[in-house]
């Protein structure tokens, strides 16, 4: 199969969008029972605030359910041989369809995890690095946002000197686009108003 057309790479950013629009968030919340993470919460569906809804098995299981969404397409396209920029597609599409489910009203998560499980598979290096850095600026802080920007960063600065011209401009756009997502928590952290990772949100008065 040639993996470099323009058909085969479309069907690939279809096929990866499909994928990245299973919302593990909610699927898990109905899982086990646990309010609507799109209106409980933060808001968000992703793991974080599945942590706060239901603790941390359900919270454990959309980690895995959102790191496999950006991992295995690209995973499953490397050992069918394919080229470096439908594995780059791929990524980003899933990426893209987590933000924007199709199956979900188009209203998804920030794309964290499945960012992450991209970066693993289209370099692991990087992705590593940038796991890395979320762990260690959460360890320190407890905040969640904070910890998904600068690793933003670090891994398109890393992309830079690491990866190819495809792989380098899907994670510069994905690192791009988390930062954009981020910028309402990035307000709330400027007032001392962000939640940490684990605390319940307090409810508007």
């Amino acid at each position: 199969m040639d993996f470099s057309s323009w058909p085969s790479l479309i069907g690939i950013a279809i096929a990866s969008y499909l994928i990245g629009s299973i919302a593990s968030a909610v699927l898990v919340a109905r899982m086990f029972k646990l309010p609507d993470p799109r209106l409980a919460g933060s808001g968000n569906p992703g793991a974080t605030n599945v942590l706060r809804l239901g603790g941390k098995k359900a919270a454990l299981i959309t980690l895995a359910g959102d790191l496999s969404k950006g991992l295995l397409p690209v995973l499953i396209l490397r050992a069918l041989g394919a080229p470096e920029i439908a594995l780059a597609i791929a990524a980003l599409s899933a990426f893209l369809g987590h933000i924007f489910p199709l199956f979900f009203g188009f209203k998804g998560g920030k794309g964290v995890a499945t960012a992450a499980g991209a970066l693993l598979a289209l370099n692991p290096v990087i992705g590593l690095i940038t796991i890395g850095t979320w762990l260690g600026v959460a360890f320190l802080t407890r905040y969640s946002s904070l910890s998904a920007v600068v690793a933003a960063v670090v891994s398109a600065s890393a992309a830079l000197y690491l990866t190819q011209a495809p792989s380098m401009i899907a994670i510069s756009v994905m690192s791009f686009i988390l930062i954009g997502r981020h910028q309402s928590n990035i307000r709330r952290l400027l007032r001392g108003e962000e939640t940490r990772i684990g605390q319940k949100k307090t409810p508007a008065p």
